[in-house]
């Protein structure tokens, strides 16, 4: 009877730590970092999280930059557009002192020199913002990095990331929604097209979406949780992975 106790109490642990959701740094530790720089991904793998995620765009002559919005008003200060500008130019910007005067001097990094952050066992996210014409110089930079088995990729864009499968079908591919109707619409074609899954806003991630996602053997990711309760009440449904702000303050939380 002891004995049959102890196995029952293993495998109850076993299955406990294979439900913790992946978690993932939006945009690094952006909570307290100036997000999408490389400072930002550092203090990440330094919190513990599991993966980071970060946005991606092509300058003008080629090269794949770090940036969420396709300006650079926001982080930067300066209105360019960084499918029309020079890397040169967008590398010249400081991205960090709007953060704090700790990280005056952050640059846009080049998406090489985040991938070299990434540490053994854990995965980048790498959201796709603009088109398929990226990918060439993405596959250049992932190969150069050796670090393609660590890599994940998403995007909103339908055509940009059933294109991604295609030029990387070794790695995971997500969709990303906010809206539960195009999920509803396009789920059977994920499937069919060999994408791994859905990357969701957890506010339309509940048990039905959870249940076709399963049927179709289709992993679920959410965005953005820096609520204990939301991320407590989408882990219960069994997510693959929630990103949030503030990687190291939610995973104690939960």
């Amino acid at each position: 009877m002891k004995r049959m106790m102890c196995v029952c109490i293993f495998f109850m642990a076993v299955s406990s730590a294979i439900a913790q959701p992946t978690i993932i740094a939006h945009r690094g530790a952006s909570y307290l970092a100036p997000e999408n720089t490389v400072a930002a991904a550092q203090l990440a793998w330094e919190l513990g999280a599991d993966a980071v995620e970060i946005d991606i765009h092509l300058s003008a002559d080629g090269k794949v930059m770090v940036n969420h919005d396709h300006t650079t008003k926001r982080t930067g200060g300066e209105e360019l557009k960084i499918a029309e500008s020079q890397s040169a130019i967008l590398r010249k910007l400081d991205v960090g002192a709007w953060k704090s005067g700790k990280y005056k001097g952050e640059k846009i990094p080049f998406v090489a020199e985040v991938l070299e952050t990434i540490p053994e066992g854990k995965h980048l996210v790498v959201e796709i913002k603009c088109g398929s014409e990226v990918l060439p110089a993405l596959r250049e930079a992932v190969d150069a990095s050796g670090k393609q088995d660590q890599i994940i990729f998403i995007s909103f864009g339908w055509q940009t990331i059933v294109d991604t499968k295609a030029k990387f079908p070794d790695n995971e591919c997500y969709w990303l929604s906010s809206s539960k109707d195009k999920v509803n619409e396009k789920i059977e074609e994920v499937a069919q097209l060999g994408l791994d899954g859905i990357n969701l806003h957890s506010s339309i991630v509940d048990q039905a979406m959870m249940d076709r996602a399963a049927a179709l053997d289709l992993k679920v990711l959410c965005w953005t949780v820096d609520s204990p309760e939301e991320a407590k009440r989408v882990k219960e449904l069994g997510i693959g992975g929630i990103t949030t702000n503030r990687p190291a303050w939610l995973k104690e939380r939960i």
